[in-house]
């Protein structure tokens, strides 16, 4: 009998690390925290208020994580944000969303040389492995990651 892969997941409400079958993650299962109870996936992007938080999903989580790095005064954040919400609701749970404000968390910013926003970023096993500048609407960021996965 095969052993299933097991999955580590960071609670977006109070960081504490869980585990969970992959397999019933792919089959839609909605686990909820451990420690607090809360759903560990909400159908939206979840906010990195800290390089610490960051580092945490990054770092302790298995899942891969796509972060939106943004600021409030740039336009075409605003613009892509709703688009980035829509694709967590189809991206979750594969991949966890997050984003990361870059004049409030200026040092993840400075740390991953983002040079323009919006820039998105995917992580797998705490490693960058694909980059993409500039807003896209939430097929395209779908499109984007599946296929960054992919690789």
């Amino acid at each position: 009998m095969q052993q299933a892969d097991i999955e580590t997941i960071v609670c977006p409400s109070c960081g504490a690390l869980n585990r969970a079958p992959s397999d019933k993650l792919q089959e839609g299962a909605r686990p909820k925290c451990g420690k607090c109870h809360e759903p560990m996936f909400k159908g939206s992007p979840v906010a990195a208020p800290s390089a610490a938080s960051f580092d945490r999903f990054i770092g302790k989580g298995s899942l891969p994580v796509l972060v939106d790095f943004w600021a409030e005064w740039c336009g075409p954040c605003k613009m892509m944000a709703p688009m980035f919400a829509r694709a967590a609701e189809a991206l979750e749970p594969e991949v966890r969303l997050l984003k990361v404000d870059t004049e409030a968390v200026p040092e993840v910013a400075a740390r991953y040389g983002i040079r323009s926003i919006p820039t998105l970023i995917l992580f797998r096993g705490g490693r960058e492995i694909a980059r993409q500048p500039g807003a896209m609407d939430a097929a395209a960021i779908e499109r984007w990651t599946r296929d960054a996965m992919a690789r």
